[in-house]
């Protein structure tokens, strides 16, 4: 399993929103800036975030975004098989794949199951509130 830019720009994104501590939307310049990520790529994870409901868009004057739920209530599951699809570590697992043909006697498949499970329940332990909080520690222990 690898990350693309666009899974971890998702969660760079709505981390940068929850940070902001205001029921204001965002506007995504902003974001892009303090971000340092291409505006134009993050206009492209936009419809995504908005179509699972990560993401709520404000349209017009003084417009941008919010985060589609609590901070405490999106994990970092939720943004990566957003952006991503599957976290599985092998094609097997996926939901979209064809059923292995293996399957019932896969002499190995209990490890990527295992695997699969120990990382939806770390991706899944984590929110974007916890990212918010990691990182006001990480700034206080650094003064």
């Amino acid at each position: 399993m690898k990350i693309s830019t666009k899974g971890r720009y998702a969660l760079r994104m709505l981390v940068d929103i929850a940070e902001q501590h205001t029921d204001a939307p965002i506007p995504l310049k902003d974001i892009s800036q303090r971000q340092n990520i291409s505006k134009k790529y993050l206009e492209q994870i936009v419809p995504i975030l908005n179509r699972t409901g990560l993401l709520k868009t404000i349209r017009g004057y003084k417009g941008g975004y919010l985060l589609g739920r609590d901070a405490q209530d999106i994990t970092v599951y939720d943004i990566i098989t957003a952006t991503e699809g599957s976290v599985a570590p092998v094609a097997c697992l996926d939901n979209t794949a064809v059923v292995c043909n293996r399957n019932d006697c896969c002499q190995t498949l209990w490890i990527w199951q295992g695997l699969n499970q120990q990382i939806i329940a770390y991706l899944q332990g984590i929110t974007v509130a916890d990212v918010v909080r990691h990182q006001q520690a990480a700034l206080l222990s650094d003064m």
